[in-house]
């Protein structure tokens, strides 16, 4: 098979099963699952409440794509200081306060308790490509971006994304004061970012993470067990109802990515539950998963 084919098949793998994880992921709210969203999830009153910007962005890194993001900037943020940074991949379902997963409410009330320090948090969707003519859809780059095994999305985040936030903000350049966070494909991009670039971000956490092989991802339990261990903490979260297809069983992946990190002897955490491939797990414990992944975490003395 010709290159060109293989990845036109490999594509159209990906976008079935992104069709359907999307489907799933946009029916959160008719799913029959234990886990409910707890008191670090809602707003309260006297909690300082951040602000949230949209912005588009016009890549150079992935040349053609256009994007959304936001902005999220606690209400403790001292231009004097450099403040952490978090970065969402799927971002539109992360700082959407009515979602699963209320990435902005769940920051704002654990900055308040000082259960994780003053983070800007940066929520970016995957690229798309303009319609060439009028009446046509704009084309993903999700899956390229997401699921691909190399540093071109490190280079998207470092060279473009964070410096053009950086222009308004104060960002640490501290990589254990930078956290990267996804779903799905996104959630093996933010493990892949920090496997490439453990210089620039060390802490990772992953939502039913996609280490399968749409693009390679199934090697990262074997590549894990035989290089040195890297200077990375991750949290995983996984549900035994999540995908199994012809990119292989997300579930089991979860589980030999769990067993590589820990005969690897990395600093990690693995919640492991009964749901689907869906937000409402890890929404669920998205406060709790932030406090383990902030812990202990203090600035850099010369900053």
């Amino acid at each position: 098979m010709s290159l060109v084919r293989r990845n036109v098949k490999v594509g159209l793998l990906a976008a079935m099963a992104w069709a359907a994880t999307g489907a799933t992921l946009a029916s959160w709210a008719a799913e029959k699952e234990p886990y409910e969203l707890g008191v670090d999830s809602q707003r309260h009153d006297g909690v300082p409440r951040g602000e949230l910007t949209k912005h588009e962005w016009k890549s150079k890194v992935f040349d053609g794509t256009v994007r959304d993001y936001w902005v999220y900037v606690p209400k403790q943020y001292d231009e004097k200081r450099p403040a952490c940074v978090m970065v969402f991949q799927d971002g539109v379902w992360y700082q959407d306060e009515k979602g699963q997963f209320r990435a902005p409410i769940v920051m704002d009330n654990l900055i308040h308790k000082s259960e994780i320090p003053v983070t800007i948090g940066v929520f970016i969707n995957p690229g798309q490509f303009p319609p060439a003519n009028e009446g046509d859809k704009p084309k993903s780059n999700r899956s390229f971006e997401y699921d691909t095994l190399s540093d071109q999305y490190a280079r998207l985040l470092l060279d473009e994304m964070l410096p053009e936030v950086g222009k308004t903000y104060r960002l640490t350049d501290d990589p254990n004061g930078r956290a990267i966070c996804g779903i799905s494909s996104g959630g093996i991009c933010a493990w892949t970012v920090a496997w490439e670039r453990p210089d620039a971000f060390r802490k990772v956490l992953s939502h039913v993470g996609s280490f399968t092989n749409i693009r390679g991802g199934h090697v990262y339990p074997a590549l894990i067990r035989k290089t040195e261990p890297k200077p990375i903490r991750v949290f995983l979260q996984d549900g035994s109802g999540d995908l199994d297809n012809a990119h292989g069983n997300w579930y089991l992946s979860n589980l030999q990515m769990e067993a590589a990190l820990k005969f690897a002897k990395y600093d990690y955490k693995a919640e492991f539950g009964e749901g689907g491939h869906n937000g409402i797990h890890g929404g669920a414990i998205l406060p709790d998963s932030l406090r383990w992944l902030w812990r202990d975490y203090k600035p850099r003395d010369r900053e």
